[in-house]
């Protein structure tokens, strides 16, 4: 595949951060994927909200798996750390390296094949265990790359471009989360950059398991009458359950509302998709009344953006394993293999 670079030079007045860099030095390469598709606006509020909290780009650890969603790290953050794993296994792999070096931001992007099928234990063990991590789904409800088939968080009912309809139950991510214990969950939308970028701010700043659905249409194979993740939808409907499809080129769709209304948003095709923004009075720390709100509106066919939950004392595994305040991959070998007595303390210990 050829890529194109972008030029590396920079205009000498643009504008930096408290650490110096420009917005531009949060950038990647030129993106590959289809014109108008979500997941470069999910990149492009990445790339603000790193410049905003000014965080030094090597500072950060972006994991991937495998899709369309898994190839976007190529185009943010070109001087962080990254690495692409197989297909579902991101999870585990930024386990180790969140175990190895805690002196990282881990930075997770998947997608709704990646972890809500084959990831699916993947995903749920992160959550649960408290990895810290920003964990970022970019949901758009088909396999992109083999061409649309449904993925497993396309809703029942929901018709593909073929016009076959999905019969399957869907697998909501965001109401996992909820139920396994992360600490950090939301729901945005991709054409939603004035609500996106907070969350991922908030979600890397937060000290446990932060988990971002973020419903993004594929504008090539899911962004038609029908579906349930098209723009149109999204954004009539913005108060239920994520869905994301593929567009043909053309411009993106983008909208802004105001916190507590519904608004509907039309799609290329002329179909809809509402979106509800939460209430100014809603309370994210409550973990059951979120889960009860989301599923009350997502009865009403409505997708429920914004920060779900938070719990503002968070731990992670670290705290769980009671793990040394230095990063393990900068200790000696005489401390991490201490010798055969320490050993057999060890072993005592468990008989």
């Amino acid at each position: 595949m050829t890529y194109i670079a972008k030029p590396r030079l920079h205009h000498p007045t643009l504008t930096t951060n408290k650490v110096g860099y420009t917005r531009r030095d949060y950038e990647g390469r030129i993106s590959t994927l289809c014109a108008g598709c979500g997941h470069d606006s999910i990149s492009a509020a990445i790339i603000q909200a790193c410049w905003e909290l000014d965080i030094e780009p090597h500072r950060v650890a972006k994991l991937s798996g495998i899709g369309c969603s898994s190839k976007t790290p190529d185009y943010f953050l070109g001087a962080s750390h990254g690495f692409n794993t197989v297909h579902g296994r991101m999870p585990s792999a930024l386990t180790g390296a969140n175990l190895a070096n805690r002196d990282l931001l881990y930075l997770g992007v998947s997608g709704d094949g990646d972890s809500a099928s084959i990831g699916l234990g993947q995903f749920a063990n992160a959550m649960r265990r408290g990895v810290r991590m920003c964990y970022i789904v970019e949901n758009n409800g088909v396999y992109g790359l083999t061409k649309g088939q449904f993925s497993a968080t396309a809703d029942r009912g929901s018709k593909s471009k073929k016009g076959v309809i999905n019969s399957d139950s869907p697998v909501d991510l965001v109401a996992l989360a909820l139920q396994l214990g992360a600490t950090y969950v939301a729901r945005s939308f991709s054409g939603d950059k004035e609500q996106l970028v907070p969350l991922i701010k908030g979600a890397m700043a937060h000290g446990g398991a932060a988990f971002i659905d973020v419903i993004s249409p594929c504008v090539t194979f899911n962004n038609h009458g029908g579906s349930t993740k098209s723009y149109d939808y999204v954004r009539q409907h913005n108060d239920a359950v994520s869905r994301i499809d593929f567009i043909t080129t053309r411009d993106e769709i983008t909208t802004q509302y105001a916190a507590g209304e519904v608004v509907d948003v039309q799609q290329h095709d002329g179909s809809t998709l509402r979106l509800r923004k939460l209430h100014t009075d809603y309370d994210p720390t409550d973990r059951y009344a979120a889960m009860s709100y989301m599923q009350t509106h997502q009865a009403r066919g409505e997708v429920v953006t914004g920060l779900l939950y938070i719990d503002s004392l968070a731990t992670d595994l670290h705290t769980a394993l009671n793990t040394s305040d230095k990063p393990l991959n900068t200790l000696e070998a005489n401390v991490l293999c201490p010798g055969s007595k320490a050993l057999d303390r060890i072993n005592a210990s468990l008989r």
